[in-house]
């Protein structure tokens, strides 16, 4: 476990910025404590200061996992976000989209969002913006990218696709076993 290097840093807050903007610096300063970023094994994990020093006392061979895990660096030094940090990007998201009931499923199911299952899109989503995806009741399902902006969103035909799906909470089913 080891601190992120500039590269790493700049790749994963250029990620962040994109779903939370600059309430990035809120997930660094909490009210409970210091958190910062690790990585271990190409994985980005999210943790705080206090238990990050307790696993100083684990070898590198032996730790597995420590905090939250946020996303990981693909071969090409890509940074991907991964579901799990869902529920710390939920709290802090600038842009938001509801879904109706019949269009949950499709979009657990690891589908994009069409027109006809947009419940609400909030005011000012700029196209491929990062937006958190809700249903009606608030629960965070998953996060994608804007394929229309708000405007275009009121125009636009039924079935014409309005967000792209990156992640959802299926994904704890689909990919149980490779999710470590």
């Amino acid at each position: 476990m080891r601190p992120l290097t500039e590269e790493e840093a700049k790749s994963l807050f250029e990620k962040l910025a994109k779903y939370i903007g600059e309430n990035v610096k809120l997930l660094l300063e909490r009210s409970d404590g210091n958190y910062v970023f690790r990585y271990h094994k190409d994985k980005v994990y999210y943790v705080s200061e206090d238990i990050m020093k307790r696993a100083t006392n684990i070898g590198r061979k032996e730790l597995i996992s420590l905090g939250t895990m946020f996303g990981k660096f693909s071969k090409t030094e890509k940074f991907k976000l991964h579901i799990t940090s869902l529920d710390f990007i939920s709290s802090y998201a600038k842009q938001k989209v509801w879904l109706k009931p019949g269009a949950e499923q499709q979009f657990l199911y690891g589908n994009n969002v069409t027109k006809a299952g947009l419940g609400r899109i909030s005011a000012g989503t700029e196209r491929y913006d990062g937006v958190v995806v809700y249903n009606m009741n608030d629960l965070p399902l998953g996060f994608g990218a804007a394929a229309k902006s708000t405007a275009e969103c009121k125009t636009t035909d039924p079935n014409t696709i309005v967000v792209f799906h990156q992640a959802d909470v299926g994904e704890y089913l689909r990919a149980e076993s490779t999710m470590s």
